[in-house]
């Protein structure tokens, strides 16, 4: 509070003093609370930084041991793969290849098959056929030169009676 009488210059120095002097330590007190505040959350966040590093780092960690594993097992894998790879994959190709080739000749060979069959069975029975037909031209011809022979005899006995 200052008082406006102008008999006390010195005391209203003072009061002015005092007055600016006390708000110089409310001045003081509250920048170094909001100092103390700054810096308290200035700590936070930077022990919230270290705290997001560790685990990122441990993070990381974990990241590089598991592309470790993961490199180890990809060299398992290709020291397992059969060193003659590339030979077994062509023979199984051509075998691929000869098996198309097979199935359509397979096809062929049957249909040649049951014609054969069927050209064997016509030509046997052909065959017994003629056998038949010789056995009955044997007896035909053996009847016919009996039948001759008789009538043969038969004019040679009438040619002798007469």
């Amino acid at each position: 509070m200052q008082t406006t009488d102008p008999s006390q210059p010195q005391s209203q120095q003072m009061m002015s003093f005092s007055f600016s002097s006390q708000m110089s330590r409310e001045d003081e007190e509250m920048a170094r609370s909001a100092l103390s505040a700054f810096r308290a959350k200035e700590d936070e966040i930077e022990k919230r930084k270290m705290e997001v590093r560790e685990r990122v780092k441990t993070q990381l960690g974990r990241v590089e041991e598991e592309n470790r594993r993961l490199a180890n097992i990809r060299e398992e894998l290709e020291s397992m793969a059969d060193p003659m790879r590339k030979e077994v994959s062509w023979v199984r190709k051509k075998i691929d290849s000869v098996n198309k080739e097979l199935k359509p000749l397979g096809a062929t060979v049957q249909k040649k098959e049951r014609e054969y069959k069927e050209a064997l069975d016509t030509f046997n029975e052909k065959n017994r056929e003629k056998v038949q037909l010789l056995t009955k031209l044997m007896e035909l011809v053996g009847e016919s030169e009996k039948l001759r022979l008789k009538k043969l005899e038969e004019l040679s006995m009438g040619v002798q009676t007469d």
